[in-house]
């Protein structure tokens, strides 16, 4: 699935599974860096920096900025949806990590997981890439709907060495 390419700065930038879950956290609603932090469960400095690093490589936006409860000026951030796209070698291993990072603590029977052998020619194996990532795509597309349910998938193909 070979997305558009990227700089070096965007490619270090998504090379954290904090910042790929920064990202999942703006992506339906805009989120000042304290309510990321308060999402991860960390210090706002400690956030900053990792927002900021996202800001600078058009991965978050920043959104006009507004007055917090107690008068402060806060700046909500939103995802700009370029990283679903980002061809980003050695991606995988963040991507598994951020996956595991972010199921931590959900009961297994609020997960769905399914697993598939195959064993295809390369033209049924290229057929098939093509086809989850048009729907993947076509999905990836629509509008967010605002009373919608928020949902993550992670695909991964694979070569299967136990059964070669």
């Amino acid at each position: 699935m070979a997305g558009q390419r990227t700089t070096d700065a965007e490619a270090r930038a998504l090379a954290s599974p904090l910042r790929m879950r920064i990202l999942r956290i703006c992506l339906h609603e805009a989120r000042t860096n304290k309510q990321i932090a308060e999402v991860l469960g960390m210090n706002p400095g400690s956030t900053l920096h990792h927002v900021r690093t996202l800001v600078n490589t058009g991965y978050l936006r920043a959104e006009e900025a507004r007055r917090g409860a107690r008068g402060a000026r806060e700046v909500p951030y939103r995802a700009t949806r370029r990283s679903w796209r980002a061809h980003v070698p050695g991606i995988s291993s963040v991507l598994i990590r951020t996956f595991l990072d972010e199921i931590e603590g959900i009961p297994a029977d609020e997960l769905e997981v399914s697993r598939l052998g195959l064993k295809l020619n390369e033209h049924d194996a290229a057929e098939l890439r093509t086809r989850i990532y048009g729907l993947l795509q076509e999905y990836a597309a629509r509008p967010s709907d605002p009373d919608g349910t928020p949902i993550s998938l992670l695909v991964t193909l694979h070569p299967d060495r136990s059964s070669a």
